[in-house]
């Protein structure tokens, strides 16, 4: 979008918090970058440049404005809506994999040469791959920097800097202060940061608008035992994460997520956010989703009645192909106690002081070894599970935000006990492919037939043609009709 001038310029005019994520204004004059809903008056329309990243503006010698605090923005959402290698690189980026492997573990998760890939994004992002982690390791930092009471030097490591000089001189590259300066800034606006070893409160943006009766009513009505809960209005659960652990506990609020994470290890704070903002769809762009359904008769009257619906998912790929065998022809309440007794016997314990969370998920490698007799399954879904946990353990079967889903689809297709509804519950809510569809799905079709849609699953699929390329999210909808719990916030 930023190559559209005559957009931009419009939207940077307006104001419109809608295209934060999308691009980044530059402004020539002050040498700073915004976000296009930036307070301050906009700038003259030949003193703006624009970009697709905050890595290209720092990249072009821009810092990162105070007032409107770009690198805080929403992530662009078209990295969650395509499927091609930039979409892929990008959504691997964002999980800290440059961070922990280097460009060369990018590049071969991806299956292209470096060259190849720092091509790509480079001709279509105006900065390359270490040029957006380190955009991503300067907005750690902020986070830790503002809202703990870590000493500089734990700060820098923790961001993912090699040195203590490589994380100062980057901070006031991008944001114009010495760290320092910005935590006296912080502390200033709020108060001290409160020195709570290993817990850190920030807030999640999102475009509105958002929904969250069904975002955080499926994920609390599915909650595995020990694994996640609901308290005191926030979702809670555990993270297995690349450092160590962690318990990630989100709740609604006004124009934001409030988010609290308990982390074993801060260097996985980039990890554990971006894993919450996977979770909850927060990247999302809920007016161009709308827009498309509505223009369905049928669906406009549930659009517009809670618009903003996000598709609740997963924060570990393998985690939810797993729960979604369990899950296979069994209610709600029979998929947890499945779930339970696997983490119970193979999960990882950790401790947690503020409920009652006991384990993390287990691992493939975990469940690599178990016992198919002890499992209270019939015989064929044993053998599904063990032969997909088998697959996951030794790489045959690859998921996670790299994973190309057509070539997803095709390995678990390939899994005895894999069917349609399977693959595609996986594809919408692990893969976070927006326009896969479930219409074999018993709630689908109840609710298709009580809107008087197609009931069977081809006049369906023919039918629900219109929606894409977000039928995941009229299945939000349509599932939204019923009165299941996953439907409604907890009490």
């Amino acid at each position: 979008m930023h190559t559209d001038t005559e957009r931009c310029v419009r939207a940077v005019r307006s104001k419109d918090a809608r295209f934060d994520g999308w691009f980044f204004t530059a402004v020539l004059t002050t040498r700073i970058y915004c976000r296009p809903s930036c307070p301050v008056v906009p700038p003259k329309p030949e003193n703006m440049v624009f970009y697709p990243s905050a890595a290209a503006c720092q990249q072009a010698g821009f810092r990162a404005c105070k007032r409107c605090r770009p690198d805080t923005s929403p992530g662009s959402p078209e990295w969650d809506v395509r499927a091609d290698t930039v979409a892929r690189a990008m959504r691997l980026i964002r999980d800290g994999v440059v961070d922990r492997e280097g460009v060369p573990g990018l590049a071969a998760r991806l299956g292209y040469s470096t060259r190849q890939i720092e091509r790509q994004l480079l001709a279509e992002l105006g900065a390359g791959p270490l040029a957006l982690a380190r955009a991503q390791r300067a907005q750690t930092a902020r986070v830790l920097i503002e809202t703990t009471a870590l000493p500089m030097a734990d700060v820098a490591f923790a961001a993912g800097f090699s040195s203590v000089r490589a994380f100062n001189d980057t901070v006031r590259e991008v944001f114009a202060l010495a760290p320092t300066e910005l935590r006296a800034r912080a502390a200033g606006r709020r108060g001290a940061p409160v020195p709570i070893p290993g817990v850190i409160a920030l807030r999640l943006p999102y475009r509105t608008p958002l929904d969250p009766s069904n975002l955080f009513g499926h994920l609390a009505a599915t909650a595995v035992p020990g694994v996640e809960e609901w308290r005191d209005g926030a979702y809670r659960r555990t993270l297995a994460l690349p450092y160590g652990h962690g318990i990630a506990t989100l709740a609604p609020a006004t124009d934001h997520i409030s988010c609290r994470l308990h982390l074993t290890d801060p260097r996985d704070l980039a990890h554990a956010i971006s894993r919450c903002r996977w979770l909850l769809d927060l990247d999302a762009d809920p007016v161009a989703v709308d827009e498309q359904l509505r223009a369905d008769p049928v669906l406009a009257p549930h659009v517009d009645r809670a618009p903003g619906r996000r598709v609740p998912r997963t924060v570990d790929a393998a985690e939810f192909a797993v729960r979604a065998v369990l899950g296979q022809q069994v209610s709600t309440a029979a998929a947890r106690t499945h779930a339970g007794r696997l983490v119970t016997a193979h999960g990882t314990p950790v401790e947690d002081p503020d409920g009652g969370l006991t384990h993390l998920f287990p691992a493939p490698e975990a469940l690599a070894a178990l016992d198919p007799g002890a499992l209270a399954l019939p015989r064929s879904r044993r053998a599904t599970l063990t032969t997909l946990v088998g697959a996951l353990a030794d790489g045959r079967l690859k998921l996670g935000p790299g994973t190309d889903w057509d070539e997803a689809r095709a390995g678990l297709l390939a899994l005895p006990g894999f069917g349609p509804w399977t693959v595609e519950v996986v594809a919408m809510r692990a893969l976070g492919d927006p326009d896969a569809f479930l219409p074999t799905d018993l709630g689908v079709r109840r609710a298709a037939a009580g809107l008087g849609l197609p009931s069977t699953p081809a006049a369906l699929t023919a039918r629900a043609a219109a929606w894409r390329p977000w039928r995941a999210y009229a299945v939000q909808y349509l599932w939204a009709t019923g009165s299941h719990p996953v439907n409604h916030l907890p009490a």
